[in-house]
């Protein structure tokens, strides 16, 4: 049972709690059911940029089911990737997009080298703000996942391969004490006697974040677990023993407490986030488009209910004390904050299984959106009412993979 103040913030985990369970779970549920919310477009076939594939996930259960075109709502797949609103997507501009497919056969004579040239220019035009590696979803391997039917859960992928990338994402990727080899216990002396409140507070929280995402990805694999698999029907379940021997207090030699308190300084990191993106998603010009006008309206009733209630939280993380030193000083390790971030991003194509990867690349890229958010509050707030944003968009897989990153 955790209980207390959180660390770098001023917000205790009883508040944190009761906020959740009675104001936003709930919503938070019923919005992740909504079409706009439950198809993803990812590409799980970019191969790993830092070492030789090890071979994919071999057990069935780590599969993806890829969604049919036929089952995706016309408005999410006619839109290009910051085309989310009923304006954007007229009926005039699908027949010209019609009409240009019949007419592009050009397009067909470019060699795979400079198709990848042209998305490559394309993704850097577009990165300057990211905190994340995006996959392009013009790449002919860029999938749509109804994520309501292939949920994240415990597949049988583990060993070498699972523990390299989370080594891999510690070691090379993440702030902490030079001292301390894999940081299983950040927060006590070590033998260099060097613990991470010696760190500087960004780097501390860029710490907490990553462990926090690995405590969220290792609660949903305990509570979904499999169980037993009898006759071809599995049964799936919460695994109390698999949660013990990863967050009990003195199986993990008190590290597993920190692990979750991780977890909700995560989920403040998040939340707050949402509060601040509010003005973007207010304005008239923004519609969750499917297709279905009815629908659509309602998912956006749904989003501003829930920012209504994100604002109302009392005890938000300050995202203003971070960066606060000198301008340059700040700039710089603003700046390697974000390439760290974006290298973890990259590391999720080096996962073996299919249904591990989504996940991972879907809740690494909602922490990337949050970030985006919170380093772009004046963009956020000078946002033009009734035209499309010029300084600061979100893309539709951004605002999906932040919401459903959230949820988890």
């Amino acid at each position: 049972q955790l209980t207390g103040v959180l660390d770098d913030c001023l917000c205790d985990i009883e508040s944190i709690d009761d906020f959740n369970t009675f104001k936003i779970f709930p919503k938070i549920q019923k919005l992740q059911e909504r079409d706009y919310f439950r198809y993803y477009k990812v590409n799980l076939k970019r191969p790993c940029p830092f070492w030789a594939d090890d071979g994919h996930c071999s057990i069935k259960d780590c599969h993806v089911e890829p969604c049919p075109e036929s089952k995706i709502p016309v408005g999410i797949k006619a839109g290009s990737s910051n085309k989310y609103s009923k304006a954007a997507n007229n009926s005039k501009e699908l027949e010209d997009c019609e009409q240009a497919n019949k007419l592009g056969a050009v397009n067909s004579t470019l060699s795979n080298q400079s198709k990848e040239a042209f998305i490559d220019w394309a993704r850097y035009d577009d990165s300057q703000d990211h905190f994340c590696e995006l996959d392009d979803e013009r790449s002919p391997d860029a999938q749509y996942v109804d994520l309501l039917l292939n949920p994240e859960r415990y597949t049988g992928y583990k060993g070498p391969s699972a523990w390299r990338v989370w080594n891999s994402i510690y070691e090379e990727n993440c702030f902490k004490p030079r001292s301390v080899y894999r940081p299983l216990n950040p927060l006590a002396p070590s033998r260099g006697g060097s613990c991470l409140f010696c760190l500087c507070l960004e780097k501390r929280v860029f710490y907490k974040l990553i462990s926090g995402l690995h405590a969220s990805i290792n609660l949903h694999l305990c509570a979904n677990y499999l169980l037993e698999e009898t006759w071809g029907k599995p049964r799936w379940g919460p695994n109390v023993k698999e949660f013990t021997r990863r967050f009990d207090p003195v199986e993990t030699k008190g590290e597993g407490p920190r692990r979750l308190k991780n977890l909700y300084f995560l989920y403040l990191i998040e939340l707050r986030a949402l509060s601040k993106v509010a003005p973007y998603f207010e304005r008239s010009v923004v519609d969750l488009y499917t297709g279905n006008g009815h629908e659509d309206a309602e998912s956006k009733a749904l989003l501003l209910d829930i920012f209504r209630d994100t604002k109302s939280f009392r005890m938000h993380f300050d995202e203003k004390s971070m960066f606060a030193g000198d301008k340059k000083g700040a700039k710089s390790l603003k700046e390697e904050f974000r390439l760290h971030f974006k290298n973890i991003s990259r590391i999720m194509d080096c996962v073996g299984c299919d249904k591990c990867r989504l996940w991972g690349k879907l809740q690494t890229q909602g922490l990337g959106t949050a970030l985006k958010i919170l380093f772009s509050e004046k963009e956020i707030q000078s946002l033009p009412e009734n035209s499309p944003s010029k300084g600061f968009q979100l893309t539709r897989q951004e605002i999906v993979a932040l919401v459903n990153a959230f949820g988890r």
